[in-house]
């Protein structure tokens, strides 16, 4: 049997978090409510994907629903609860993995899977970082890593030391790519050639030897690669597990 905290315990709780876990709101005096808390989660997704973060505002929501601005607080506290049910419902619940995929695999299709979220919500990045996952998606996302990670021999407190890890390179990779996207980015394709060329009779005489070398030789590495990025961070997982299971 599942226990329930009691009201007051809930109002001590970080925003969104009790309606993301499908506790019911606090009664209100008035009409029976014509919505609910997943409706209004689900109109502000659809603005958002529509038109960016900012087009899933209280006041569009409530239009695109037919209430006022004013209505929505029978079902939400705060803006900042919608964020927090908004991030939730934008991720949606993780991805399904083969079977028997080991540690590094699976690490690797969970980075490459929430890249593609990223991609197809880049809304999502505009969302403030809250610390750890509380709430349900998110929590099976971090959940899946740590399956992975604690079967390959780490305790459970290390192991979600490596899936922030993880989860902190796909989110830092998300927001690279997007904005070299930018067209107005020195890096966007239609820049970057120009850029090189402003560049390179002054890096030598300025003091950038290095940076010089690499531009005369056309050798930077590919800004929006993932692949080399996240195999040095499973590297460092893979050697953090050695030690591990070696007792160093």
């Amino acid at each position: 049997m599942t226990t329930e905290p009691d009201r007051a315990d809930l109002r001590q709780l970080p925003p969104g978090l009790t309606p993301a876990w499908g506790a019911a709101p606090r009664p209100r005096r008035g009409p029976k409510p014509s919505h609910n808390v997943a409706q209004i989660v689900a109109a502000a997704v659809e603005l958002a994907d529509a038109d960016g973060l900012a087009g899933a505002s209280l006041p569009n929501i409530a239009a695109s629903l037919g209430l006022t601005t004013n209505a929505l607080y029978r079902y939400l506290g705060s803006k900042d609860e919608l964020l927090v049910l908004l991030a939730d419902a934008g991720f949606g619940p993780p991805p399904e993995l083969p079977a028997g995929l080991g540690w590094r695999a699976t690490a690797r299709a969970w980075t490459h899977a929430a890249l593609e979220r990223y991609r197809a919500r880049s809304w999502l990045l505009d969302v403030p970082a809250r610390g750890d996952a509380v709430t349900p998606h998110l929590l099976g996302w971090t959940e899946l890593l740590l399956a992975a990670l604690s079967a390959a021999g780490l305790s459970d407190v290390d192991a979600l030391g490596c899936a922030r890890l993880v989860a902190d390179f796909a989110r830092g990779t998300a927001e690279r790519r997007r904005a070299l996207a930018d067209p107005d980015s020195a890096s966007f394709p239609d820049h970057a050639d120009g850029v090189r060329e402003f560049l390179r009779p002054l890096l030598a005489d300025r003091g950038y030897p290095r940076v010089a070398a690499l531009a005369a030789g056309r050798q930077y590495p590919a800004a929006a690669d993932v692949d080399f990025g996240l195999d040095r961070v499973l590297d460092g997982i893979a050697a953090f597990l050695e030690g591990s299971r070696s007792g160093h």
